[in-house]
């Protein structure tokens, strides 16, 4: 059946008005609910809100206090900084006082913007893990975890395995003893440059007694990455007999957990070669107290170059240092010649790093006058007697400053003179090899701008001198002056 319009319209007027009676009724509801659920969970997020707040606010007020608390450890450290942890109670218009029963952790970054590693003194209730590679500070009561990454090599651009240094926040968390010592302990590696005399003395040997002389024997060394170069132990037993009365430790396979009152966890280099005085824990060392301490151990008998004033007519004695693979003299012959035309005894010899070290020392110390070009040999300066002469030959290329970074203030704060001679262009094999237009010879500057490999590579790898001994000679009368003065 066809209907109208005027009726399609009506019908559902009247049938959709109960409806539409009910919809009201259940949207009502639905709001009410929801209003309820919105306002509980209002009060929830508000009460959820407060404990983050509060969460926030405390942990940001221990990280102000962790910064701010004195003799504490601060997470952001700058170079030069000294970083102590301990336990500091702070009283309200008071100092802050330390309770020293939990010990403490004192960590230096003066050398870090030089390059050289940080180091920890841990003093109390320390123990060692050999298998981690460990160092914990046990507290006497409840503290502040603390954690380092300590690198026991002196040279930041080294790799070695680092040392985690804790200081732990109760004793409940402290691994058992299993050996006691009543003595203090230093951990160092073997690694990096080790194998090269330079590196030797100035990486670990002089750092070592450091750090080990204040014990007068009574100390324990912990030595890790052994297994890097072994034969290094045996080259310098002598020397690390005389700074520890009792056996070493080889950190890498020690499964013991062992109990020191006092762990110096890396060793401190301060200056090249040399030793900083006031920076000496304990009393103060230097370097002429290292070179004394070199001769006792090995018995060198001289303990001080010839005197021309004393003793005119005796010849004072030049050792020229031979080199048998690059950074030659090409001249040698001629170059001893011009010594003894000035005076000396001169006497060529190469001097091997794996020559017997107490033989070698006390073959140096017979002379008054070390030779030679930059290189780890004129590490030996260490056994000339007090008052003896270095003279550095420079290689050809603008690395005065490296060289006499090495050598000049060690020499000197050893007791020695030191005096340095830069070869010129015109005694450097490098002009015949490339030629009077080439950078390395018309602007070394160039050279050392396009990185050290191709500074090395030329100036320090390549190149052999031929001494103008005319040239030369007033250096040789500058040393020989020198010992006239003595």
């Amino acid at each position: 059946m066809n209907m109208s319009c005027s009726e399609e319209r009506e019908r559902p007027r009247r049938s959709w008005a109960p409806v539409v009676h009910v919809n009201f009724g259940f949207v009502a509801g639905v709001v009410f609910v929801l209003l309820v659920y919105f306002v509980v969970q209002q009060q929830e997020a508000i009460s959820a809100l407060g404990v983050a707040t509060t969460t926030v606010v405390s942990q940001w007020m221990s990280h102000k206090q962790l910064i701010k608390a004195p003799r504490e450890i601060q997470p952001i450290k700058a170079p030069g900084e000294i970083l102590v942890a301990s336990d500091v109670h702070a009283i309200a218009g008071k100092q802050p006082t330390q309770d020293t029963e939990n010990g403490e952790v004192v960590c230096h970054t003066e050398g870090l913007s030089r390059g050289y590693s940080e180091t920890c003194e841990v003093d109390g209730d320390v123990r060692t893990n050999g298998t981690a590679l460990s160092v914990t500070l046990v507290p006497a009561s409840r503290s502040v975890r603390r954690e380092w990454m300590i690198m026991p090599y002196a040279k930041m651009e080294v790799v070695v395995r680092n040392v985690t240094v804790t200081q732990l926040q109760d004793r409940a968390a402290a691994p058992p003893c299993t050996v006691t010592h009543t003595m203090p302990a230093v951990l160092f590696a073997i690694g990096g440059y080790v194998g090269n005399y330079w590196h030797d003395y100035t990486d670990i040997l002089v750092p070592l007694f450091v750090a080990s002389r204040r014990y007068r024997g009574e100390v324990t060394f912990l030595i890790s990455n052994i297994q890097h170069k072994p034969e290094w132990l045996v080259k310098y037993k002598t020397l690390l007999g005389a700074l520890s009365k009792h056996a070493w430790v080889d950190m890498d396979g020690d499964t013991e957990v062992r109990c020191f009152p006092h762990v110096t966890v890396g060793l401190r280099l301060d200056k090249e070669l040399s030793i900083v005085p006031e920076l000496v824990p304990g009393a103060p060392l230097s370097m002429v107290d290292f070179t004394r301490f070199l001769r006792e151990t090995y018995g060198l008998p001289r303990g001080a170059a010839v005197s021309l004033t004393r003793e005119p007519d005796k010849k004072p004695r030049l050792l020229l240092i031979h080199r048998g693979h690059y950074r030659l003299f090409l001249n040698e012959l001629e170059i001893a010649q011009a010594a003894e035309a000035a005076g000396f005894e001169a006497v060529v010899m190469e001097l091997r790093g794996n020559a017997s070290e107490v033989e070698q020392a006390r073959l140096v110390n017979s002379f008054d006058v070390l030779l030679g070009m930059h290189g780890a040999g004129l590490t030996n300066a260490l056994h000339l007697p007090p008052g003896g002469v270095l003279i550095q030959v420079v290689p050809y290329g603008n690395i005065e400053v490296i060289a006499r970074s090495e050598f000049s203030e060690g020499a000197t704060d050893m007791g020695l003179k030191y005096l340095d001679y830069s070869v010129s262009a015109e005694e450097s094999s490098l002009m015949e090899l490339l030629g009077p237009e080439h950078p390395a010879i018309k602007d070394p500057d160039s050279i050392h701008r396009s990185g050290w490999t191709n500074m090395f590579d030329l100036y320090l790898g390549k190149q052999n001198v031929r001494i103008n001994t005319t040239r030369f000679a007033p250096t040789l009368a500058q040393a020989l002056g020198h010992l006239r003065q003595q």
